[in-house]
Protein backbone atom coordinates (compact mmCIF):
# COMPACT_ATOMS: atom_id res chain seq x y z
CA UNK A 1 0.00 0.00 0.00
CA UNK A 2 1.44 3.63 -0.74
CA UNK A 3 1.02 6.49 1.03
CA UNK A 4 -0.40 8.79 -1.21
CA UNK A 5 -2.02 7.91 -5.16
CA UNK A 6 -2.15 11.12 -6.85
CA UNK A 7 -4.68 10.72 -9.82
CA UNK A 8 -3.48 13.33 -12.86
CA UNK A 9 -0.64 14.52 -14.20
CA UNK A 10 -1.32 18.11 -15.15
CA UNK A 11 0.14 21.43 -13.55
CA UNK A 12 -1.54 20.08 -10.07
CA UNK A 13 -0.75 17.07 -9.92
CA UNK A 14 2.72 17.41 -11.02
CA UNK A 15 3.01 19.65 -8.15
CA UNK A 16 1.66 17.67 -5.59
CA UNK A 17 3.85 15.08 -6.76
CA UNK A 18 7.03 17.12 -6.07
CA UNK A 19 5.66 18.51 -2.66
CA UNK A 20 5.31 14.84 -1.54
CA UNK A 21 8.07 13.83 -2.39
CA UNK A 22 9.89 16.67 -0.33
CA UNK A 23 8.30 15.47 2.37
CA UNK A 24 9.33 11.88 1.80
CA UNK A 25 6.13 10.39 1.08
CA UNK A 26 6.01 7.18 -1.00
CA UNK A 27 3.48 8.29 -3.93
CA UNK A 28 2.44 6.99 -7.14
CA UNK A 29 1.31 8.96 -9.69
CA UNK A 30 -1.50 7.84 -12.35
CA UNK A 31 -2.32 9.87 -14.97
CA UNK A 32 -2.72 9.63 -18.93
CA UNK A 33 -0.24 12.02 -19.44
CA UNK A 34 1.99 14.59 -18.50
CA UNK A 35 1.07 17.94 -18.81
CA UNK A 36 -2.78 17.75 -19.40
CA UNK A 37 -4.78 21.00 -20.56
CA UNK A 38 -1.25 23.66 -20.78
CA UNK A 39 -0.52 20.87 -23.58
CA UNK A 40 -3.22 22.31 -26.08
CA UNK A 41 -2.02 25.77 -24.92
CA UNK A 42 0.39 27.82 -27.65
CA UNK A 43 1.78 30.96 -25.38
CA UNK A 44 1.51 31.54 -21.85
CA UNK A 45 2.31 34.65 -20.89
CA UNK A 46 0.72 34.92 -17.20
CA UNK A 47 2.69 32.35 -15.49
CA UNK A 48 5.01 33.94 -13.11
CA UNK A 49 8.73 34.15 -13.92
CA UNK A 50 7.99 33.62 -17.47
CA UNK A 51 7.17 36.75 -19.76
CA UNK A 52 6.18 34.21 -22.87
CA UNK A 53 6.36 30.42 -22.90
CA UNK A 54 4.96 27.42 -24.66
CA UNK A 55 2.25 25.42 -22.91
CA UNK A 56 4.10 22.45 -24.31
CA UNK A 57 7.60 23.94 -22.77
CA UNK A 58 6.09 24.72 -19.41
CA UNK A 59 4.84 21.12 -18.69
CA UNK A 60 8.44 19.91 -20.05
CA UNK A 61 9.97 21.92 -17.41
CA UNK A 62 7.26 20.79 -15.03
CA UNK A 63 8.09 17.12 -15.90
CA UNK A 64 12.05 17.66 -15.57
CA UNK A 65 11.42 18.89 -11.90
CA UNK A 66 9.00 15.61 -11.25
CA UNK A 67 12.13 13.86 -12.55
CA UNK A 68 14.43 14.61 -9.70
CA UNK A 69 12.83 12.74 -7.59
CA UNK A 70 11.93 8.85 -6.87
CA UNK A 71 7.70 9.22 -7.68
CA UNK A 72 6.67 6.01 -9.09
CA UNK A 73 4.73 6.50 -12.41
CA UNK A 74 2.01 4.92 -14.27
CA UNK A 75 1.35 6.85 -17.38
CA UNK A 76 -0.93 6.54 -19.76
CA UNK A 77 -3.20 4.16 -17.67
CA UNK A 78 -6.85 6.02 -16.77
CA UNK A 79 -8.31 5.22 -13.20
CA UNK A 80 -11.86 3.88 -14.02
CA UNK A 81 -12.91 3.45 -9.83
CA UNK A 82 -12.04 4.36 -6.59
CA UNK A 83 -13.43 2.50 -3.59
CA UNK A 84 -13.05 2.92 0.14
CA UNK A 85 -11.11 0.42 2.31
CA UNK A 86 -10.78 0.68 6.36
CA UNK A 87 -7.91 1.98 6.23
CA UNK A 88 -7.52 3.64 2.76
CA UNK A 89 -8.66 3.75 -0.68
CA UNK A 90 -8.40 1.17 -4.10
CA UNK A 91 -8.08 2.19 -7.83
CA UNK A 92 -8.78 0.16 -10.83
CA UNK A 93 -7.02 1.50 -13.61
CA UNK A 94 -8.09 0.40 -17.66
CA UNK A 95 -5.33 -1.76 -17.39
CA UNK A 96 -7.24 -3.73 -14.64
CA UNK A 97 -4.47 -3.39 -12.19
CA UNK A 98 -5.40 -2.35 -8.46
CA UNK A 99 -3.58 0.23 -6.18
CA UNK A 100 -4.21 0.73 -3.07
CA UNK A 101 -3.31 4.01 -0.87
CA UNK A 102 -3.68 5.60 2.61
CA UNK A 103 -4.43 9.19 0.66
CA UNK A 104 -5.84 9.86 -2.62
CA UNK A 105 -5.56 13.40 -4.19
CA UNK A 106 -7.52 13.72 -7.35
CA UNK A 107 -6.34 15.73 -10.13
CA UNK A 108 -7.13 15.15 -13.21
CA UNK A 109 -8.71 18.10 -14.96
CA UNK A 110 -11.07 18.64 -17.74
CA UNK A 111 -11.24 17.62 -20.85
CA UNK A 112 -13.27 19.42 -24.42
CA UNK A 113 -17.35 19.41 -24.31
CA UNK A 114 -18.10 17.92 -27.36
CA UNK A 115 -21.10 19.83 -29.40
CA UNK A 116 -22.80 16.05 -29.92
CA UNK A 117 -24.43 16.66 -33.64
CA UNK A 118 -24.70 14.87 -36.65
CA UNK A 119 -21.17 14.04 -38.19
CA UNK A 120 -19.01 15.56 -35.39
CA UNK A 121 -18.10 11.83 -33.93
CA UNK A 122 -17.71 10.22 -37.37
CA UNK A 123 -15.53 13.00 -38.64
CA UNK A 124 -13.76 13.38 -34.84
CA UNK A 125 -9.35 13.64 -36.35
CA UNK A 126 -10.60 13.80 -39.91
CA UNK A 127 -11.40 17.67 -40.10
CA UNK A 128 -13.03 17.78 -36.33
CA UNK A 129 -10.50 19.02 -33.77
CA UNK A 130 -10.80 20.27 -30.08
CA UNK A 131 -7.37 22.26 -30.32
CA UNK A 132 -6.69 24.80 -32.34
CA UNK A 133 -3.67 25.61 -30.59
CA UNK A 134 -2.43 21.83 -31.50
CA UNK A 135 -3.76 21.50 -34.90
CA UNK A 136 -4.38 24.83 -36.39
CA UNK A 137 -1.38 24.33 -38.77
CA UNK A 138 -2.37 21.44 -40.63
CA UNK A 139 -5.26 23.80 -42.21
CA UNK A 140 -2.94 26.43 -43.62
CA UNK A 141 -4.88 28.05 -46.32
CA UNK A 142 -7.92 26.37 -46.24
CA UNK A 143 -11.54 27.48 -44.65
CA UNK A 144 -12.31 26.85 -41.51
CA UNK A 145 -15.20 27.54 -38.70
CA UNK A 146 -14.61 27.43 -34.86
CA UNK A 147 -17.59 26.96 -32.70
CA UNK A 148 -17.86 28.89 -29.34
CA UNK A 149 -17.69 32.52 -28.05
CA UNK A 150 -15.80 32.05 -24.62
CA UNK A 151 -11.85 32.76 -24.38
CA UNK A 152 -10.88 29.52 -25.38
CA UNK A 153 -12.85 30.10 -29.11
CA UNK A 154 -11.50 33.72 -29.14
CA UNK A 155 -7.82 32.44 -28.85
CA UNK A 156 -8.32 29.85 -31.02
CA UNK A 157 -9.30 32.58 -33.56
CA UNK A 158 -7.00 34.93 -32.89
CA UNK A 159 -4.48 31.81 -33.98
CA UNK A 160 -6.22 30.97 -36.88
CA UNK A 161 -6.19 34.49 -38.67
CA UNK A 162 -2.47 34.30 -39.23
CA UNK A 163 -3.25 30.55 -40.80
CA UNK A 164 -6.51 29.76 -42.53
CA UNK A 165 -7.81 31.26 -45.33
CA UNK A 166 -11.23 32.30 -43.84
CA UNK A 167 -12.72 31.83 -40.55
CA UNK A 168 -16.47 31.13 -39.57
CA UNK A 169 -16.68 31.85 -36.08
CA UNK A 170 -20.18 30.60 -34.59
CA UNK A 171 -21.18 31.32 -31.19
CA UNK A 172 -25.17 30.22 -29.91
CA UNK A 173 -24.68 33.31 -27.96
CA UNK A 174 -22.95 36.65 -27.53
CA UNK A 175 -19.58 37.08 -26.84
CA UNK A 176 -18.51 35.97 -23.46
CA UNK A 177 -14.97 36.32 -23.55
CA UNK A 178 -12.63 39.08 -22.32
CA UNK A 179 -13.08 42.28 -24.00
CA UNK A 180 -9.32 42.18 -24.86
CA UNK A 181 -9.51 39.25 -27.11
CA UNK A 182 -12.89 40.52 -28.51
CA UNK A 183 -10.71 43.53 -29.54
CA UNK A 184 -8.08 41.49 -30.62
CA UNK A 185 -9.94 39.89 -33.00
CA UNK A 186 -12.38 42.83 -34.69
CA UNK A 187 -11.76 44.33 -37.87
CA UNK A 188 -10.59 41.00 -39.46
CA UNK A 189 -10.76 40.57 -42.89
CA UNK A 190 -10.70 36.95 -43.10
CA UNK A 191 -13.40 36.25 -40.27
CA UNK A 192 -17.21 36.27 -40.81
CA UNK A 193 -18.90 35.74 -37.26
CA UNK A 194 -22.58 34.17 -36.19
CA UNK A 195 -23.71 35.41 -32.96
CA UNK A 196 -27.02 33.50 -31.86
CA UNK A 197 -26.04 30.82 -34.38
CA UNK A 198 -26.80 26.73 -33.42
CA UNK A 199 -24.59 24.04 -35.57
CA UNK A 200 -27.00 21.62 -36.88
CA UNK A 201 -24.35 19.46 -38.38
CA UNK A 202 -20.99 18.60 -39.45
CA UNK A 203 -21.06 17.53 -43.38
CA UNK A 204 -18.94 15.38 -45.00
CA UNK A 205 -17.98 11.75 -46.09
CA UNK A 206 -14.14 10.91 -45.69
CA UNK A 207 -13.20 14.07 -43.90
CA UNK A 208 -14.55 17.57 -42.81
CA UNK A 209 -16.70 19.66 -46.46
CA UNK A 210 -18.60 21.81 -44.80
CA UNK A 211 -20.72 23.12 -41.59
CA UNK A 212 -24.65 23.36 -41.38
CA UNK A 213 -25.98 26.34 -38.91
CA UNK A 214 -29.23 27.89 -38.14
CA UNK A 215 -30.05 31.25 -36.76
CA UNK A 216 -31.58 30.84 -33.36
CA UNK A 217 -34.04 33.69 -33.68
CA UNK A 218 -34.86 33.47 -37.20
CA UNK A 219 -34.68 29.96 -37.93
CA UNK A 220 -32.94 30.83 -41.26
CA UNK A 221 -30.51 27.75 -42.09
CA UNK A 222 -27.20 28.67 -43.78
CA UNK A 223 -24.31 26.09 -45.00
CA UNK A 224 -20.82 26.56 -45.94
CA UNK A 225 -18.29 25.09 -46.89
CA UNK A 226 -15.13 24.56 -44.61
CA UNK A 227 -12.29 21.77 -44.38
CA UNK A 228 -11.73 22.12 -40.62
CA UNK A 229 -13.94 22.69 -37.70
CA UNK A 230 -12.47 23.69 -34.16
CA UNK A 231 -14.98 22.97 -30.95
CA UNK A 232 -14.38 24.92 -28.53
CA UNK A 233 -17.20 25.40 -26.22
CA UNK A 234 -15.65 24.72 -23.02
CA UNK A 235 -15.02 21.55 -20.52
CA UNK A 236 -16.20 19.26 -18.58
CA UNK A 237 -14.46 17.37 -15.34
CA UNK A 238 -13.31 14.88 -15.62
CA UNK A 239 -15.12 12.94 -12.13
CA UNK A 240 -17.20 10.78 -13.44
CA UNK A 241 -14.54 7.90 -11.52
CA UNK A 242 -15.67 9.28 -8.33
CA UNK A 243 -19.19 10.41 -8.39
CA UNK A 244 -20.24 7.24 -6.44
CA UNK A 245 -18.23 8.34 -3.02
CA UNK A 246 -18.14 12.17 -3.65
CA UNK A 247 -20.63 14.72 -4.30
CA UNK A 248 -19.99 16.86 -7.87
CA UNK A 249 -21.62 20.38 -8.24
CA UNK A 250 -24.25 20.95 -11.01
CA UNK A 251 -21.15 20.91 -13.73
CA UNK A 252 -19.71 17.76 -12.38
CA UNK A 253 -17.13 19.90 -10.28
CA UNK A 254 -15.72 18.09 -7.21
CA UNK A 255 -16.41 20.27 -3.96
CA UNK A 256 -13.91 20.99 -1.67
CA UNK A 257 -12.82 23.62 0.97
CA UNK A 258 -10.12 25.77 1.17
CA UNK A 259 -7.76 23.07 2.48
CA UNK A 260 -8.39 20.80 -0.61
CA UNK A 261 -10.37 18.29 1.43
CA UNK A 262 -13.53 16.54 0.01
CA UNK A 263 -15.92 15.22 2.09
CA UNK A 264 -14.26 11.71 2.29
CA UNK A 265 -11.15 12.38 5.47
CA UNK A 266 -7.85 11.27 3.33
CA UNK A 267 -9.80 11.82 0.23
CA UNK A 268 -8.31 15.43 -1.51
CA UNK A 269 -8.58 16.97 -5.23
CA UNK A 270 -7.24 20.01 -6.99
CA UNK A 271 -7.25 21.80 -9.61
CA UNK A 272 -9.90 22.21 -12.88
CA UNK A 273 -11.60 19.03 -11.78
CA UNK A 274 -12.62 21.03 -8.31
CA UNK A 275 -15.10 23.65 -8.08
CA UNK A 276 -12.51 26.28 -6.76
CA UNK A 277 -12.52 29.50 -9.07
CA UNK A 278 -10.43 30.28 -11.87
CA UNK A 279 -9.03 27.99 -14.23
CA UNK A 280 -5.48 29.36 -14.45
CA UNK A 281 -2.31 27.04 -14.83
CA UNK A 282 -0.82 28.85 -11.53
CA UNK A 283 -4.04 28.62 -9.94
CA UNK A 284 -4.04 24.37 -10.35
CA UNK A 285 -0.10 24.23 -9.14
CA UNK A 286 -0.92 26.46 -5.83
CA UNK A 287 -3.87 23.75 -5.33
CA UNK A 288 -1.62 21.26 -6.63
CA UNK A 289 0.81 21.73 -3.35
CA UNK A 290 -2.13 23.08 -0.59
CA UNK A 291 -3.23 19.35 -1.27
CA UNK A 292 -0.37 17.78 -1.07
CA UNK A 293 0.71 19.52 2.33
CA UNK A 294 -2.90 18.66 3.51
CA UNK A 295 -2.46 14.76 2.43
CA UNK A 296 1.00 14.97 4.75
CA UNK A 297 -0.72 16.46 7.61
CA UNK A 298 -3.41 13.63 7.49
CA UNK A 299 -0.99 10.62 7.06
CA UNK A 300 1.14 12.61 9.88
CA UNK A 301 -1.77 12.27 12.16
CA UNK A 302 -2.64 8.23 11.05
CA UNK A 303 1.16 7.21 12.64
Amino acid sequence: MYELIIIGGGPAGMTAAVYAARKKIHTLLISINLGGQPLWTSGIENYMGYQYIEGYELMQRFEEQMKQFPIEQKIGHKVVSLSLLDKGFEIKTDKDEIYQAKAVIIATGKRPRALNVPGEERLRARGVTYCAICDGPLFAGQNVAIIGGGNSALEAVDDMIKIAKHIYLVSITKLTGDQVLIDKIQHTSNLTVFLEHEVLEIEGRNRVEGIKIRDIKTKEEKRFEVDGVFVEIGLIPNSEPFKEILPLNPIGEIVVNCANETVVPGLFAAGDVTNVPEKQIVVAAGEGAKASLQAHRYLQRLG
